[in-house]
């Protein structure tokens, strides 16, 4: 199964280091931009998970926006070497989708959502998008 707008390269022939681009979700404060995002692969893999961050900063409850450190299960708890680097994408998409505040690495942004400010979450979002990412093509 394809993902739509994920595209990830190994670096220079590496499958230890991928770099990769993600465009922002349909109707999410995100659609539109496209997000750099970094994945390693330890040695040990698919044993332990990969490390993934977004490179480009964004204004997401589980992303760290100084760090760009993803809180996603599948990379944290719930690893199982049954996981793929495709799932991994898909669960990316899926927080862009539905974030969690419940689990924020980012406060101010986990905080907007558990007051039930959706609207002022996505006008903070999209003005970091508009910000920091690229426009999609």
């Amino acid at each position: 199964e394809t993902i739509i707008n994920t595209y990830f390269f190994s670096r220079e022939n590496d499958l230890m280091y991928w770099d990769g681009e993600i465009v922002g979700p349909d109707e999410t404060p995100y659609e539109g931009f496209v997000f750099k995002i970094e994945i390693i692969v330890s040695p040990q893999y698919p044993i332990l998970p990969p490390s993934v961050k977004f490179v480009t900063p964004i204004f997401h409850p589980n992303v760290n926006f100084f760090t760009g450190e993803v809180c996603i299960d599948v990379i944290k708890d719930n690893w199982t070497p049954a996981w793929t680097l495709h799932a991994v994408c898909r669960a990316i998409i899926s927080i862009l989708c539905d974030p969690n505040p419940n689990s924020p690495l980012n406060c101010d942004a986990g905080n907007i959502l558990r007051c039930g400010d959706k609207k002022g979450f996505n006008n903070m979002a999209r003005m970091y998008s508009l910000e920091y990412a690229s426009k999609y093509k």
